[in-house]
């Protein structure tokens, strides 16, 4: 019984896992190559390997090996550090970019002080 809770809980931790590579490889999949470039972060083809082996390795081994850690390890630099750099560089999101007007301010659209 404890066993069963056991490995029902690291299978849903290795899908967490999955699914942190999984958003970081389509979000850098999206992104700018000049945007990592300005950002002074590695290359957008260095973070697509990078983001990809770790899915690949999340799925094929156990939580417990030290080659999917290493892959949680990438995806939560890449979301937490390069992830908001490229945001700030690029004006916000890579793939959902809402195109606002050009008198659209931080908080909304100005309204010329009516």
């Amino acid at each position: 019984m404890l066993m069963l809770g056991f490995a029902g809980f690291m299978g849903i931790l290795k899908i967490i896992l999955m699914a942190l590579a999984a958003f970081g490889l389509f979000d850098a999949a999206f992104r700018r190559e000049d945007a990592f470039r300005a950002a002074d972060k590695q290359n957008k083809v260095f973070w697509l390997i990078i983001l990809g082996i770790a899915l690949v390795v999340s799925y094929l081994f156990s939580i417990l090996s030290i080659l999917p850690i290493a892959g949680a390890v990438a995806s939560i630099v890449y979301i937490v550090d390069v992830r908001p750099a490229l945001q700030q560089v690029g004006g916000g999101r890579g793939w959902g970019r809402r195109r606002g007007s050009s008198s659209d301010g931080p908080y909304g659209p100005w309204n010329g002080g009516r």
